[in-house]
């Protein structure tokens, strides 16, 4: 068995190149449908957020499980991207580093913003979405079950998580704040009505705003945000009418490319009479033309431009890591040793199957010879000391084979043991 994890963060890489190799859900899909026509004899799960990019593979036999080149290959060609320029940023987890790995993102100890609540329900959306396309088998399963365990351990036995801090809640007390004094009195327009737009919304609202406008792809959702909000919902294509009209911006789409290029922003920007512009641009690609932050009043942040704070935060949270870690490696420890176990399952129960057919035909052998001359007593007691001889032949080597699952891969014992009684 073996399982591996490839990709890339905002740890690893600039949004520049995690926009390039994110996957939106349905591009999600169609590129695990077209991972097990590569390779049907591994599982997969990909993990795509605004700040990571990871595939997680495995596979019963190890000469199965594709390599940290295979996998990297096959993200960036699926976007139309030179492996050559994105192979660098990628970074390889295997074995119980993959789980580990695999535990502290779900825990949100890997996040941008330690203790954010986000990051789980994204994990298990991903898993889902390998499950209901097949892509997931027993190994995805038993570790995304673990993965969530985990984070329920660290939720209940740490502080990690309490007073939580989104990537959001940054964005509009560390940022947002700083340039404005009061939000009553702003007009604030959120392109995007997933989770992260109603998550800013939800702070914002908090600080004051009242003056909001949904503006989405699908109107009937934005509607159904606005309801929420207790804003208005305006159609997709008022976009840039709506981006000259107002101070705060935060958008949070899923488009593949930028929805205002800095040519949209100058045909507006002398609607705008000099009006400071605030502009969160949390989507991965991003939504904004990096270029329109050059422009004059305008303050244009995107995910990675939140690091300093989100460092802050992790400072303050430092102090519960030990006890978070130790659950995980705890847990990732107990994990890899099942694995292990669960791999020399096969084999050990070929050997006691071969030993015991082995007994039955010279037990069988002996009573065809004597057995007439034995009572029921003694020929019971013949076949129990044919028992307890394979016992005793089997328990030293099973023993050992046990031994070593408890304390890493137990491959070596296990050639070793099929290969000298040819269990094939």
């Amino acid at each position: 068995m073996k399982m591996q994890m490839v990709g890339c963060s905002h740890h690893t890489a600039a949004v520049e190149v995690r926009e390039r190799l994110a996957f939106s859900p349905e591009q999600c899909r169609d590129a695990l449908k077209a991972w097990q026509q590569s390779y049907p004899d591994s599982e997969a799960v990909l993990l795509s957020t605004c700040n990571r990019v990871e595939m997680y593979v495995a596979a019963e036999d190890p000469d199965n499980c594709p390599s940290r080149e295979e996998v990297g290959r096959f993200m960036a060609r699926f976007h139309g991207v030179n492996p050559d320029d994105v192979m660098a940023q990628l970074f390889e987890r295997s074995g119980e580093e993959a789980i580990r790995h695999l535990f502290t993102v779900s825990c949100s100890l890997d996040s941008m913003v330690v203790g954010e609540s986000q990051i789980l329900a994204q994990v298990k959306q991903a898993y889902e979405m390998a499950r209901q396309g097949d892509h997931a088998g027993t190994l995805m399963h038993l570790a995304f079950q673990g993965a969530n365990r985990v984070a329920k351990r660290v939720q209940n036995e740490t502080s990690i998580h309490q007073r939580r801090v989104s990537i959001p809640s940054v964005a509009v007390a560390d940022f947002a704040k700083q340039i404005f004094e009061r939000f009553d009195d702003k007009k604030v327009l959120v392109a995007g009505a997933g989770e992260m737009g109603q998550e800013t919304l939800r702070y914002l609202i908090a600080e004051g705003a009242t003056d909001i406008t949904i503006v989405n792809r699908s109107l009937e959702r934005a509607e159904q945000l606005a309801a929420e909000a207790n804003g208005v919902a305006a159609p997709w294509d008022q976009l840039l009418s709506l981006v000259a009209a107002s101070d705060l911006i935060v958008s949070t789409t899923g488009a593949s490319e930028p929805i205002v290029s800095k040519e949209d922003y100058l045909r507006i920007e002398p609607r705008r009479s000099q009006r400071p512009l605030f502009i969160l641009d949390l989507a991965v690609p991003r939504d904004f033309d990096p270029a329109i932050g050059q422009c004059a009043g305008v303050y244009l942040y995107s995910v990675d431009d939140l690091q300093e704070a989100c460092d802050r935060n992790r400072e303050e949270r430092v102090k519960e890591w030990p006890k978070a870690e130790k659950i995980i490696a705890d847990e990732a420890q107990k994990f890899t040793a099942e694995l292990n176990h669960r791999s020399t399952g096969p084999t050990i129960r070929r050997l006691t199957k071969l030993a015991g057919e082995l007994k039955e035909v010279e037990l069988q052998r002996l009573m065809n010879k004597i057995g007439d001359e034995l009572d029921e007593r003694q020929q019971g007691e013949i076949a129990k000391s044919f028992e307890r001889l394979v016992n005793k032949i089997l328990h030293p080597p099973l023993e050992s084979l046990r031994s070593e699952a408890d304390e890493g891969s137990p491959h070596t014992l296990l050639d070793a043991l099929r290969r000298l009684f040819k269990l094939h």
